[in-house]
């Protein structure tokens, strides 16, 4: 399952040093199941640390990794929904996403100068927004001129249900509300993914403080408010040094743990960020594990059994049987496989059932 995260920022705010961490931190192309990977995305494993425990367990051949994708969007400026600058062009590449990653600047510097002369995240964050508002106003006002007539002329059902849906959307933007403020039902979230809303999707604010900051960032008065204006839209907001991640990136894996434990942070800005995408995104993982490969596979939040196979292979969901699941933490009480079987902790569960994060499956399916 591949998912996206754009990073998008005003000019100056660090998303460019953001993005090179992340492309110095991009994966191996043998672990990663495309042949090429445009120079715009950057691909990281999910060090997952119960991966890692697993693999020390059963000693495979090799260990893989989820992975995820950070695509860096074109920049912007005010007018972008109206084309300024490469404003078409941020506008397309945003809309393929499935979240936003969007790095504001928490940090005072006279030697790298602001696009507008300030510091204020929540001001910077706010434009980019309305140029999003902008477009997706201009997407409704499209679309409601083209089923208007239907809805109130001729009351074609689709056309009616459409227009109320349009109109309950722009009215929204109109008063400044993002549409992923707004709440829908099933039919209507299913009939709306047509228009790739730009205000849709989920955001995490990326807040760019410095490196002394770094251990407590709730001391940055930026990153507070930053804090406040995200929950208030139901988003997370996030503290990274991007200057450090672009350190950490450089570093092999023990000095880079060295260098974590000097700054006394359990985890990387750029890690921290990718267990918040996946809180986002609804995403949990399953492993499989065997002395040839242990493995993880990231799957959305409800998914059924039959549908985490098919992630692996379109042939084990159609040939579905069963799958045998037990607990990550069951394996590492009982450290065997044997005597998982002997305590009675792996049972056999069939189509109805929905994964838990953490879950070890073995699927059972028809050629």
């Amino acid at each position: 399952m591949s998912l996206t995260a754009g990073i998008v920022g005003l000019p100056n705010v660090g998303k460019s040093t953001l993005f090179n961490a992340i492309t110095n931190s991009r994966v191996e192309a043998a672990n990663y199941p495309f042949a090429t990977i445009e120079p715009n995305v950057g691909v990281v494993e999910v060090k997952d640390e119960r991966l890692i425990n697993l693999s020390a367990l059963f000693e495979p051949e090799r260990t893989i990794f989820t992975t995820f994708e950070f695509t860096d969007i074109a920049g912007l400026v005010k007018g972008a929904s109206t084309g300024e600058g490469l404003g078409n062009k941020f506008l397309a590449n945003i809309r393929e996403v499935d979240a936003i990653c969007h790095v504001v600047r928490c940090f005072e510097d006279n030697s790298i100068t602001h696009v507008y002369d300030r510091i204020d995240p929540v001001d910077d964050i706010e434009i980019i927004n309305f140029e999003l508002q902008m477009a997706d106003i201009a997407t409704c006002e499209n679309r409601i001129s083209k089923v208007e007539k239907k809805a109130t002329n001729t009351k074609e059902k689709e056309a009616v249900f459409e227009y109320n849906l349009l109109k309950k959307i722009k009215e929204a933007l109109d008063r400044n509300i993002n549409i992923r403020s707004l709440t829908f039902n099933k039919e209507e979230s299913e009939y709306l993914k047509q228009f790739h809303f730009l205000t849709s999707k989920p955001v995490i604010y990326v807040c760019n403080i410095k490196e002394e900051e770094i251990n407590d960032p709730e001391s940055n008065p930026y990153f507070c408010a930053v804090k406040e204006y995200a929950a208030k839209e139901g988003s997370q907001a996030v503290a990274i040094s991007a200057k450090i991640e672009e350190e950490l990136s450089d570093l092999p894996k023990e000095e880079k743990l060295e260098f974590l434990k000097e700054l006394d942070i359990e985890r990387s800005g750029l890690d921290d960020l990718i267990v918040k995408a996946y809180q986002t995104l609804g995403l949990e993982t399953f492993f499989t594990v065997g002395k040839d490969e242990c493995r993880g596979w990231t799957f959305k939040t409800g998914y059924t059994a039959p549908q985490c196979a098919g992630i692996i292979h379109s042939d084990f969901e159609k040939g579905f049987i069963k799958a045998e699941v037990y607990t990550y933490d069951d394996i590492m009480e009982y450290k065997t496989e044997t005597k998982l079987k002997e305590a009675g902790k792996i049972r056999l569960e069939g189509k109805d059932y929905h994964p838990k994060d953490g879950d070890i499956m073995f699927f059972r399916f028809n050629n």
